[in-house]
């Protein structure tokens, strides 16, 4: 039985947000954790950036090879593998005896997203189709986004309760329901493309690229500054990822990132607006957590609920913008969303130490949310669309990569500002929200000029 015929599409939608839960409470709750691990470890700047980068990391570089896995084996045995890989990983970063440790399980930890994040989309995508297809991808980014708000918000409590540790506890109760109910409801059958091997050659060179070009602007942006070695890390991640582009040509339909995709102007600019407007909002998950613990004095419990009108405000209006955007098209609310978070990362440069939570802080995020909730389940439909079914899997796992690379680089270009403290931090913080505020700009320009409705 397919997961078009299912009778409980229902069951199927609870599957796959328990499932892409994991993804959303970890991106979030770990941000909350920073200070306190960078205390218990004694950590630097640099080590503090790949806490978060160690698991975007082979997030982002495998989230294509994942999708193309499911594509072939079966979406809803991948699921399954990924998300029992998640709960390990989780127990082994919450037991981690050093730093070293904690890398290994997030580096795991990102392993299992990899597989079970764009094989979730996938499911939605074959389960649904047309309005009922934007309502049901509208649900799932609310609901991630109400899980992604409770992640803080607990895990925030658990750090001035327990300890970091127990954040890593909470993905556990997600992750076994997620597995119970895929086993129970969630069916397919493997989807292969003639019997073609997986590309791990292209995942690998993916996965180093990456690697060596975030090491090397983790380092190039911390305050040793563009070191010969930080040069050298970036370039040798420039080349790897030329040699991926050259073997996916050569590799054609059986590429995990198929060349031709590039030839629509619409996945172009489907693709930038991601890389830009991720790439700015992961730099706010990270920052503002931070900068209201290390300079205005937050504890873990009130700088996770800060960010609880922004998961609010999505979790209320994803459905409908989903739903809309199915029926007039993506490309008015991908073009307008982005600059009114534009306009939200304006508003956070009134945000300053010892300032009211309430009159700096709150307007900046709340019109952040307004303006994502005009391009999550939108943008998200309009991938979904852009593709044969056959391929829905690698689709939404390019776009999904594409977002947690935007989010990695942009991690690992704040080096310099988690090693600050006091006025420094505050004026790099709001350096950093110009930046941010100009990518938004750039990515509704190129949905504008460059995008159209999608069609299968």
């Amino acid at each position: 039985m397919t997961e078009r015929k299912s009778p409980h599409l229902n069951w199927v939608l609870a599957t796959t947000i328990l499932a892409s839960s994991l993804a959303f409470i970890d991106g979030s709750v770990v941000n909350v954790g920073l200070s306190a691990i960078g205390s218990s470890f004694h950590s630097s700047a640099g080590g503090l950036t790949w806490v978060v980068n160690a698991y975007l990391l082979p997030l982002g570089a495998l989230l294509l090879l994942g999708g193309a896995a499911g594509d072939r084996f079966g979406r809803a045995r991948l699921l399954i593998l990924g998300t029992a890989l998640f709960a390990l990983a989780s127990v082994l970063c919450a037991l981690a005896p050093g730093l070293a440790w904690l890398l290994a399980g997030r580096g795991l930890q990102g392993i299992g997203a990899a597989l079970l994040m764009p094989n979730s989309l996938a499911i939605l995508g074959s389960s649904f189709s047309g309005e009922a297809e934007g309502r049901a991808v509208g649900i799932w980014a609310s609901v991630g986004a109400v899980m992604a708000a409770v992640g803080p918000v607990l895990g925030g409590a658990l750090i001035d309760t327990v300890g970091w540790r127990a954040i890593f506890l909470i993905n556990l109760p997600p992750a076994l329901g997620a597995i119970a109910l895929a086993r129970r409801y969630v069916r397919d059958e493997p989807r292969g493309q003639d019997g073609a091997p997986l590309d791990l050659l292209g995942g690998a060179l993916a996965t180093l690229g990456l690697g060596f070009l975030t090491w090397g602007l983790t380092i190039g942006s911390g305050r040793g500054g563009w070191s010969p070695a930080a040069l050298l890390l970036a370039a040798a991640g420039a080349v790897l990822l030329t040699a991926f582009v050259w073997i996916e040509k050569r590799r054609g339909g059986r590429a995990m990132m198929p060349l031709a995709l590039f030839g629509s102007k619409s996945f172009v600019a489907l693709t930038l607006l991601t890389l830009l407007l991720y790439g700015a909002l992961g730099a706010l998950l990270v920052l503002v957590p931070y900068v209201l613990i290390r300079a205005s004095g937050f504890t873990g419990t009130e700088a996770g609920l800060s960010l609880l009108p922004f998961a609010a405000v999505l979790a209320l209006a994803s459905p409908k913008m989903g739903a809309l955007a199915g029926r007039i098209g993506p490309r008015l609310p991908l073009s307008l969303g982005p600059l009114v978070v534009a306009a939200g990362f304006l508003l956070m440069l009134r945000m300053t130490p010892g300032g009211s939570y309430w009159s700096s802080v709150f307007p900046a995020i709340l019109v952040m949310a307004i303006g994502m909730t005009g391009a999550v389940a939108p943008l998200t439909t309009a991938v979904l669309s852009s593709v044969d079914r056959s391929h829905t899997g690698s689709a939404s796992g390019f776009n999904s990569a594409a977002a947690r690379i935007a989010g990695m680089v942009a991690t690992a270009l704040l080096g310099g500002v988690l090693a600050d403290s006091g006025p420094a931090l505050v004026a790099g913080f709001r350096l950093t929200a110009l930046a941010c505020a100009a990518a938004c700009v750039a990515a509704s320009a190129f949905m504008f000029f460059l995008g159209a409705a999608p069609r299968r």
